[in-house]
Order: C-alpha cells, then sequence, then structure tokens
C-alpha cells in the first residue's frame, strides 16, 4: 500500500504525471515520431508545388543546397520533365512515410496510455481496500464504481486520443509557420491571423463546457447509484410492488440526466457552427487572396495550391481544439473526481503496533462513540472474561452492531474516549490486519462472493480441505442443505449470495467464521433468520467445538443469548444492567420484560 497519499491534493495534472512514470518513453517516442509525420505531410504540399512551377512550369528551382547537387547529379530539371513519374514517386513516398511514422506514434501513444491506466486502475482499487470502513459507509457505492470505471475511461480516451492531438496541433504549428513564412510573409500571416480568433472562441466556451460536462458526470453518478440501489434491493421492490414507483423515479432521473445532456449538446454544436464559419471564411479569404497575388505575378500557381493545402491541414487541428477542449474540461473533472478517491486518508499504522495473543479478557473502558453529530455509545465499561459466552441484548439503534464494529476496528476509539483493551493491550495498538484474522465477524446480513459455496465457506482459511469444510458446516447445520444441492459444495452461490436463503447464508457465514478458529468469535445477530430449533442446535454445537474461544452473541431474542455466561443489555448507547439469564431474571428490569414479551421460557 502506498503511504504517500496523507496530506496530498491529487489534482488531474499530478495524477496524469504520477500514474505515467515508467511509460513516459513511450510518449516521448510517439512525440518524435508524431513530428517526423507532420514533416512528411508538410513536404508532401511541397513536391506538388515544386512539380507544377519547376518542372512542368518555368520557375526557377528553390531548393536546399543538398537537393541542388542530387537534382544536377541525376540530369537536372530535364530529366525531372522527362521522367515526371519520379515527382509522382517523390509524393507517394512522402505519404508512405507519413503514414509508417503516424502509425508508430499510435502504436506508442496506446501502449503509453494502457499501461497508465493499468498503474491507475491497479492504484484506484488497492487504495480502496485500504480505506476505512466509516469512509465507505459515507460514500454512495454506485458512486464510486462510477468514478473507477466511467471517470477513469475518461482519462484514457484523453490521453490515448486528445492529449497527442493537443501535441501534435502544437508541432503542426510550428512546422506550418516554417514553411509558410519562408515562402510568403502576407499570406502567412492571413492564415495565422485566424488563429487567435479560433483560440477566443475556445476559451470562451470552455469554462461552460467545463461546467456542463461536471453536471453531467455528477447526475451520471446520482443515476449510478439508483439503478445499483434498486438491482442490489431487487427483492425488496418485488415484494412491495414498488416496480412502477421504482421505474417513474428513474425516468424522473434519466430525464434529467438526458436534459443535461442535450443542453450540453447545444454547447457544443454552438462551438462547433462557429468553428465552421470561421474556417469557410478563412478558406474563401486565402483563395480569394491569394489568387488575386497569383494574377499579379507576386506567387505561383504551386504556391498558391501549397497554401490552400497547408489552409486545409491545419483547418482540421485548430478547430478540433474544440473537441480536445471539451474533453480536457471532461478529464479534468473526471481526473478532481478520482483524486478525491486518492485523497482519502487510508488507515495507517500507530507507531507500536504488535500481536500479541488475543485469548485474553477484554475490557471496555468509559468508550463512548459518535457517528457524526449523533452520539451511539456513551461511556461504557465492561469486561469479557477469555473463554466465555458473551451475550448482547438491546433494540435496534442501541449501539450493539458498534460495539462489535468498534472491536473489530471498523471503528477506532476517538483519543479520549475511553479505550478497548485484550490482555491489557490497547487494540489501538495491535495491527489491524492480525486483530482481524484473530476476531471472527458474522454480520446479521453477511456478504457471499459469486462463487462456489466451498470457495466462501473457505475464503478466510483458504484451507482447501473439504473434509474441515463439512465438518464447520455441520456444525453451522448447513451441511446437509448443502449436501441436498445437485452440485453439493460446488454451487454457484450467484451474486450477493442470492441462490441461498436467508437462513442459508446466515448459516454459510457462521461456517466461514469458524473456519478462521479465531479465538475470539462475534455473532453480530447472525442467527436472526433461523428457526428457534436451528438456533439452539448451532449454539450447542458452538459450545463444543471453539474450546475456549471468547464468544460474543449479539441479538435482539433471549433464546439466543440465555445460555450465556454473561449479558448486557443495552438501551440507547447506556448499560442497563447485565449478568447471567438468572440473574437479569430475578431483578424484574428490562430484560424480564423483553424476555415475557417474547413468551417467556421457550
Amino acid at each position: 500500500m502506498d503511504n504517500d497519499n496523507k496530506n496530498k491534493k491529487f489534482s488531474a495534472y499530478k495524477i496524469l504525471a504520477r500514474f505515467s512514470r515508467g511509460n513516459r518513453r513511450f510518449f516521448a517516442l510517439a512525440v518524435i515520431t508524431a513530428a517526423a509525420a507532420i514533416f512528411f505531410a508538410f513536404l508532401t504540399p511541397q513536391v506538388v508545388g515544386f512539380t507544377i512551377d519547376s518542372v512542368i512550369g518555368s520557375k526557377p528551382p528553390e531548393l536546399p543546397g543538398f537537393l541542388m547537387d542530387m537534382l544536377r547529379s541525376v540530369g537536372g530539371l530535364g530529366f525531372l520533365t522527362s521522367h515526371i513519374v519520379f515527382c509522382a514517386l517523390g509524393v507517394v513516398t512522402a505519404a508512405l512515410l507519413w503514414s509508417a511514422f503516424n502509425y508508430i506514434s499510435r502504436v506508442n501513444i496506446a501502449k503509453g496510455t494502457e499501461k497508465f491506466v493499468k498503474n491507475l486502475r491497479s492504484a484506484l482499487f488497492r487504495h480502496t481496500q485500504y480505506l476505512p470502513f466509516s469512509w465507505h459507509m459515507e460514500n454512495l457505492t454506485g458512486d464510486i464504481i462510477q468514478r473507477c470505471t466511467s471517470d477513469v475511461e475518461t482519462a484514457q480516451r484523453f490521453v490515448s486520443q486528445q492529449l497527442l492531438e493537443v501535441v501534435r496541433t502544437v508541432i503542426l504549428v510550428a512546422f506550418a509557420a516554417v514553411f509558410m513564412l519562408s515562402m510568403n510573409v502576407r499570406m502567412s500571416l492571413i492564415i495565422f491571423a485566424f488563429m487567435p480568433v479560433v483560440i477566443a472562441y475556445t476559451m470562451f466556451f470552455h469554462r461552460r463546457i467545463a461546467r456542463k460536462f461536471l453536471d453531467c458526470d455528477e447526475t451520471e453518478g446520482e443515476l449510478t447509484v439508483l439503478v445499483q440501489e434498486n438491482l442490489t434491493g431487487v427483492r425488496v421492490v418485488r415484494a412491495f410492488g414498488r416496480e412502477k414507483y421504482e421505474t417513474e423515479r428513474f425516468d424522473k432521473k434519466l430525464g434529467t440526466y438526458t436534459d443535461k445532456w442535450v443542453s450540453l449538446g447545444y454547447t457544443l454544436g454552438l462551438y462547433w457552427g462557429v468553428g465552421d464559419i470561421v474556417s469557410a471564411a478563412e478558406l474563401l479569404i486565402v483563395i480569394a487572396y491569394g489568387a488575386y497575388l497569383a494574377a499579379n505575378g507576386v506567387i505561383t500557381l504551386g504556391t498558391l495550391l501549397i497554401f490552400i493545402s497547408y489552409t486545409q491541414t491545419l483547418a482540421w487541428p485548430i478547430r478540433s481544439l474544440g473537441r480536445v477542449i471539451s474533453e480536457m474540461s471532461k478529464t479534468g473533472v473526471s481526473l478532481r473526481r478520482i483524486g478525491k478517491i486518492l485523497e482519502a486518508e487510508p488507515e495507517r499504522k500507530r507507531p507500536k503496533e504488535h500481536a500479541p495473543p488475543l485469548d485474553r479478557d477484554i475490557v471496555f473502558d468509559g468508550v463512548s462513540f459518535s457517528h457524526g453529530d449523533q452520539q451511539v455509545l456513551h461511556d461504557l465499561s465492561f469486561t469479557i472474561k477469555s473463554g466465555t459466552t458473551f451475550g448482547i441484548l438491546g433494540a435496534t439503534g442501541s449501539g450493539k452492531s458498534t460495539i462489535t464494529y468498534l472491536l473489530n476496528r471498523l471503528y477506532d476509539v476517538p483519543d479520549g474516549s475511553g479505550k478497548i483493551t485484550i490482555g491489557g493491550v490497547d487494540i489501538r495498538d495491535i495491527d489491524k490486519r492480525y486483530l482481524r484474522k484473530n476476531v471472527g465477524l458474522v454480520l446479521q446480513e453477511p456478504f457471499l462472493f459469486s462463487k462456489t459455496i466451498f470457495e466462501n465457506i473457505d475464503i478466510a482459511s483458504r484451507s482447501g480441505d473439504l473434509e474441515k469444510v463439512r465438518v464447520k458446516s455441520g456444525i453451522a447445520a448447513i451441511d446437509e442443505d448443502i449436501g441436498a444441492f445437485p452440485r453439493g459444495y460446488d454451487t454457484m452461490v450467484g451474486e450477493r449470495g442470492v441462490t441461498l436463503s436467508g437462513g442459508q447464508k446466515q448459516r454459510v457465514a457462521i461456517a466461514r467464521t469458524l473456519m478462521t478458529g479465531a479465538p475470539i468469535m462475534i455473532f453480530d445477530d447472525s442467527m436472526s433468520s433461523l428457526d428457534t430449533e436451528t438456533d439452539a442446535m448451532i449454539r450447542d454445537a458452538l459450545r463444543q467445538d471453539v474450546h475456549g474461544a471468547t464468544v460474543i452473541l449479539v441479538s435482539h431474542r433471549i433464546n439466543t443469548l440465555k445460555d450465556a455466561d454473561v449479558i448486557l443489555v443495552l438501551e440507547g448507547g447506556r448499560i442497563e444492567e447485565m449478568g447471567s439469564h438468572a440473574e437479569l431474571l430475578a431483578r424484574d428490569g428490562h430484560y424480564r420484560r423483553v424476555y415475557e414479551m417474547q413468551g417467556g421460557a421457550m
């Protein structure tokens, strides 16, 4: 993991510069060969003009010394006049060389671009893997995906196409200045006089285009989020018959997205329309003034044809500045959005992090925690004895899951808000990777990957041992269900586990955690989808299997917690009461009221 992101702002330029490291030779070669291609592109009209004026016509040749020596060595103009095919071969040769250098340039820009994009994608994915859990909770998944895909593709298109076009345009103008000024200054000045006009109206549209692209990009992110949420919650949509409502909501957002792109299209259309007028006016003036000079003998017909050719050669690159500016604006927006991810502070090691044994007592000492302005936990202090089963009971929003996230360091206890220790060691001083490997966590809504059931269960331990997987699956009361599938443990789970029921997914997740053999295991309401009989069967099997591991059961069901050694009752983020099942029933407090509401002894 790169650790050089702290306090760093990733501007569009910095992203381009950073992720092109190691590939700049490809970009350099692309520029050099592009310059060579442009040279031969400008040389072709020169050969045509020379043929018209000096080979077919009677104008004395005006060629560099080395070319005049070559011409004399083959017999002078008379030889070319009688063998005009060599002039045609000169045009063909220049065109072939232009094509060859242009090909080499394109190949190298493609190589450089793909390596740049590979570096960028790899860095983005790697960086998001190390961003805090809180960052992922604060940012919408659809928006993150859009930044890592669509925005990266925008940058890819710019680097592979528009970036080289900018360089080519600069080189093109430089060569044009040299060739045209050497032939006729007045004609050259007329052509170059239009360039400030083109640049001026391009810059005029630049800010408007950039702002509209930003609006479009942000709306696309919102649309992606909406689609992602709808696909993720497809069961809820079907269950509540919300298809029409969701379709209308999507159509409304899609309408906004379409309107923004149409508005951008109007702006771009106006830009191109102005460009057409300017280009047509330039060509008309060059032809008219050039014809006047040719009629008065100031320039030759060949020179006029060369200037017309150069005007047309310059017209498209100069006009394409609009497209380049548009893409540059869009790319700038995309790279800044990508930069927001790269700027996010990853999880970092504290100076004295280490890996102590975790089969020790867990102590919460005055722990408080807030989500933004909302206080979730208030000065919690309690001890979980090593090797015991500890239950946590509480209503929704009481802070049960937050306790498990703090223990797993998905959230860190803020400085000055108490501490959590294991064996006397502050967990903030324990290596996160080591801690999470040794604190098994089963969530209420477990996530399963689009892999086989075997791969999902064995994903953390990577044992490759089917027999061990079957044993742990038996403890989780899922082995028989898996055996009933046609392909058994080789059954594909499907995206987010859609081929399994809620209870089956929870049991697969329990088996996955049991495979780790962690000294601390947390079951965060992970049996909520199970029937009472299965719940009891799993808890009995757990007691026989964990062998001294500390088990933390989080639930709103008394039946799940009643056999725990100690049960903590939470209310509004505070400890309401704590003790064994029998002790809590004897107190006639909150626990007993919940017990009676759930039907008493079951």
